[in-house]
C-alpha cells in the first residue's frame, strides 16, 4: 500500500504541471490583460471595455514593444508618457517571454510563493486565507448535511423499493434537483430575509458585527443563523444524485447471491443490511466524497456567495478572472488542483478503510 501511495504522489507532479501549462497557454490568447485593464482605466474607458482597448494586441499577457521599435502594441496606450507601458509590464512581470514567465512562476509555486495580487496590493496567500472561512463553512456543512440525509434516505429507499415511500421521496428530490440553487436562494431571500414577507435571517456576512464580543454560545448561534439560508439553498438541489446513487448501490447489493445466502442462514434484515450489504454498498459513495467536497467547496457556491454577499473563494476567483488578476487566478488554480489531486488519493485510501480486502498494489497508477 505504501508503494501505491508513493506512486500516486509522484503522479501528482506531471498532472499538476500539465494542467498549469494548458491554462497558462489559454490565457496568452485571451484579450485584455492587467496592462490593458489599467490603461483602460487611465483612459477612462472602464473595465468592461478592457478587451476592446487591447485591440489587436493578441493575448492577455502578451504585450510590450514590437521588436523594440518604440511603438506599443497596446492601442489604448496612445498619448501615454514614453516608457510608461514598459514600466507597467515590469510591474506586472510581463516584460519577459511567456516561457520564462511560466517557469519562474512554477519555481515560486514549488515553495508556495504565490506573489502579490495585481490589483489588491496584498499577498495572494493572505487573500486566500481571508476568504477560506466562508468557503470552508459552506463546503463542509453542505457536504455533511447532504451525506447525513442522503445515505439513510437512499438505504431506506433501497429496502422499500417500489413502495409509496420510494415513489414520493423520489418525486420530492427530483423537484428539488430541478430548482437551481441560485433561484431557490432568491426565493428564500424574498420570503425570509426581508425581501417581501419576513425578516428572520440576515442577508450578508458570515457573522454579525460585534461577534468577537459575544459569548461562545451566542457566537455559535449567530454563525449558524447567518449560514441557514445559504446552506438551505445549496443542499436543496444536492440530494438527488447522492440519494439515487446510494439507493442503486444498495439495491444492487441486496439482489446479490451472498445476501440470499445470508438470509437463508437466518440473519435478520438489519444484520444482513449493516453487516454485509453496508460495506459493499458504501464503496462507490465513499469514493465520491473527496471530489464532492472539493466541488462544493470551490465551485458550487459561487452564485450563493454573490447572492448572500459572502466573500469567499468562489467570489475571489470570479473577480480575479474579471479583473485579469493573473497572480490570484493561477495561484488559486494551483492550490485547488493540488488539493483535488490529493483528495482523490484520499478517496482511494478510504476504499481500503471501508473494505480492507481491496488491494491497490496490483492496480496501475494510470
Amino acid at each position: 500500500m505504501l508503494a501505491y501511495v508513493v506512486r500516486r504522489l509522484l503522479f501528482i507532479v506531471p498532472t499538476l504541471f500539465a494542467i498549469m501549462v494548458i491554462n497558462f497557454v489559454i490565457v496568452q490568447f485571451v484579450p485584455g490583460g492587467p496592462v490593458e485593464r489599467l490603461i483602460a482605466e487611465l483612459q477612462g474607458v472602464g473595465v468592461e471595455a478592457t478587451a476592446r482597448v487591447s485591440g489587436s494586441s493578441g493575448g492577455g499577457e502578451i504585450g510590450g514593444n514590437a521588436g523594440g521599435s518604440g511603438e506599443s502594441l497596446y492601442r489604448g496606450a496612445q498619448g501615454l508618457p514614453e516608457g510608461f507601458v514598459e514600466e507597467l509590464e515590469r510591474m506586472y512581470g510581463l516584460d519577459k517571454p511567456p516561457v520564462e514567465r511560466f517557469f519562474l512562476m512554477m519555481g515560486n509555486y514549488l515553495t508556495f510563493d504565490f506573489g502579490d495580487s495585481a490589483f489588491r496590493d496584498r499577498a495572494v496567500v493572505d487573500l486566500v486565507l481571508d476568504k477560506m472561512p466562508v468557503s470552508v463553512s459552506l463546503g463542509i456543512w453542505t457536504t455533511l448535511i447532504v451525506y447525513l440525509v442522503c445515505i439513510p434516505l437512499g438505504i431506506a429507499k433501497a429496502v422499500r423499493d417500489g413502495s409509496r415511500f420510494d415513489i414520493w421521496t423520489s418525486a420530492a428530490i427530483i423537484v428539488g434537483y430541478a430548482i437551481p440553487s441560485f433561484l431557490f436562494a432568491l426565493l428564500l431571500i424574498v420570503v425570509f430575509a426581508g425581501g417581501t414577507y419576513l425578516s428572520w435571517f440576515p442577508l450578508r456576512g458570515l457573522v454579525s458585527s460585534g461577534w468577537e464580543q459575544m459569548g461562545t454560545l451566542e457566537q455559535i448561534l449567530d454563525y449558524f443563523w447567518h449560514l441557514a439560508l445559504p446552506l438551505t439553498a445549496l443542499v436543496i438541489g444536492s440530494f438527488a444524485t447522492l440519494t439515487m446513487l446510494t439507493k442503486n448501490s444498495f439495491l444492487d447489493q441486496i439482489k446479490s447471491q451472498y445476501v440470499v445466502t445470508a438470509r437463508a442462514k437466518g440473519l435478520t434484515q438489519n444484520q444482513v443490511l449493516y453487516r454485509h450489504v453496508f460495506r459493499n454498498g458504501m464503496l462507490i459513495i465513499i469514493a465520491g466524497f473527496p471530489s464532492a467536497i472539493v466541488g462544493i467547496l470551490f465551485t458550487s457556491a459561487l452564485l450563493i456567495e454573490i447572492i448572500f454577499s459572502l466573500d469567499g473563494l468562489g467570489l475571489l476567483g470570479y473577480e480575479a478572472a474579471i479583473n485579469r488578476d493573473y497572480p490570484v487566478m493561477f495561484a488559486t488554480l494551483y492550490i485547488f488542483t493540488l488539493l483535488g489531486l490529493v483528495m482523490n488519493l484520499i478517496g482511494d485510501l478510504m476504499y481500503v478503510l471501508v473494505d480492507p480486502r481491496i488491494d491497490f498494489e496490483s492496480r496501475d497508477v494510470g
